[in-house]
């Protein structure tokens, strides 16, 4: 398991008093309101910078940090990726879990047999998808509770059961 998450990224200045426009990367962008500290690598090296003030405007986030008073500091740090430790991350509910926890962990289907390797998951309309790497294709499998019968986070597995037609194309 990962200890810091990915919470947005730095993607230019704002203003004259050295904001920052960020990119949430969190399914809840309103939580970087309550986070105190980032982790940042800044030229090879991690950096902890701490959140003065948080504002939106559209689908962005303008983060005011201590550390930094300038456009030109700010627009140093473009593509910065920004990240909060593991105790730091919104809290889980009951059979939740991070996606950074369920990629590359491996995929089986009721009987043990391993199909693949989760490369990714990612929001629809309805529900999570997560994307199985099964060698000669992926596959998208819908994380619901149909589908999803167990994740075993100690065992690295996730075991599913196959839908009707899911594998045939």
């Amino acid at each position: 398991m990962i200890d810091r998450f990915r919470v947005g990224v730095i993607t230019s200045s704002h203003g004259i008093k050295g904001e920052a426009k960020v990119y949430p990367t969190s399914d809840d962008s309103n939580r970087l309101k309550k986070i105190k500290k980032v982790y940042a690598d800044i030229k090879g090296v991690e950096t902890v910078l701490d959140i003065e003030t948080v504002r939106f405007q559209k689908n962005m986030a303008l983060v005011k940090f201590k550390q930094f008073n300038t456009p030109e500091e700010i627009q140093a740090l473009r593509n910065t990726d920004l990240f909060v430790d593991r105790d730091n991350a919104t809290p889980l509910k009951k059979n939740e879990n991070y996606i950074a926890d369920l990629i590359g962990l491996d995929v089986t289907d009721e009987d043990g047999i391993i199909l693949g390797k989760v490369t990714d998951v990612f929001p629809t309309g309805a529900n999570h998808v997560m994307e199985v790497d099964m060698g000669e294709k992926k596959v998208l499998f819908p994380y619901i509770s149909q589908c999803i019968l167990d994740v075993n986070l100690e065992e690295g597995k996730i075991r599913v059961h196959v839908l009707d037609g899911l594998l045939d194309l």
